[in-house]
């Protein structure tokens, strides 16, 4: 099972340099839209199967074109929504740098709670719990292996990457997330595994191999190939570059 983490394109909050959190209304700048409609064309080439998303306006309007082009319905889930940020929602970013909590978001983010908000480890704590319930529910109703998108927020992106990557939230910032970007992660019965980080423009024609393998109960049993194996390839491809040299 594969999720594609789509941030959400450029949003007036993001200009305008606040913490838009979960005020209602901010929605994508001209460039955010333009940027919308890009991603519909990156990915929609791809067998995705399936769109879920955070309930908030931006996200919403940056997966419209994509769903669209696909033909899909998307679905909402509240678990991926944004942080919320309590009495730090709508604050510019400029005053919140002087707040003693901003080094401990920065430093121990895992022991992070904003004001009459939640904890980074209660964001991440949803986050993760959604995309795997959303794999094994996909996963049941196809019988197969499924290409999905996940459209939310970097810092719920982040805490997922995180969690994939085995580094603990506490290293979470040192990932990038920017607008419109995508992350890929591959979700195996034994680990994770991150085909992409942050990526705004390269070539996507490997998610493609990714299409519908019959599963059995004796997958469970059987040794994983679908990850790295020794010497760096990747298991369950022809080839160590999935492809693309061949493209």
């Amino acid at each position: 099972m594969t999720v594609i983490l789509l941030r959400h394109g450029v949003s007036t909050s993001n200009t305008a340099r606040t913490l838009a959190g979960r005020s209602p209304g901010v929605d994508l700048t001209e460039h955010g839209a333009d940027q919308a409609r890009a991603v519909a064309e990156r990915l929609g080439a791809l067998p995705i199967q399936h769109i879920v998303h955070s309930p908030l306006l931006r996200c919403q309007r940056t997966i419209g074109p994509l769903a669209d082009k696909l033909g899909l319905e998307p679905e909402y889930d509240d678990r991926l929504i944004e942080v919320d940020y309590g009495d730090w929602t709508g604050k510019p970013i400029a005053d919140l740098l002087t707040e003693p909590l901003w080094k401990v978001v920065q430093r121990h983010a895992s022991g992070a709670v904003f004001p009459a908000g939640e904890g980074l480890a209660q964001v991440q704590a949803r986050a993760v719990a959604a995309v795997r319930e959303h794999d094994r529910v996909f996963a049941e109703r196809h019988g197969h292996d499924v290409l999905w998108v996940a459209c939310t927020h970097g810092d719920v992106i982040k805490s997922v990457l995180a969690d994939a990557l085995g580094l603990h939230l506490d290293g979470f910032q040192r990932i990038v997330v920017e607008p419109a970007s995508i992350s890929v992660v591959r979700y195996t019965p034994h680990a994770p595994y991150v085909w992409r980080l942050n990526d705004t423009g390269s070539d996507l024609g490997a998610l493609e191999a990714i299409r519908p393998q019959p599963r059995n109960d004796a997958d469970a049993n059987r040794s994983d190939t679908s990850g790295p194996v020794p010497g760096g390839e990747l298991g369950g491809t022809p080839s160590a570059d999935n492809g693309n040299a061949e493209r």
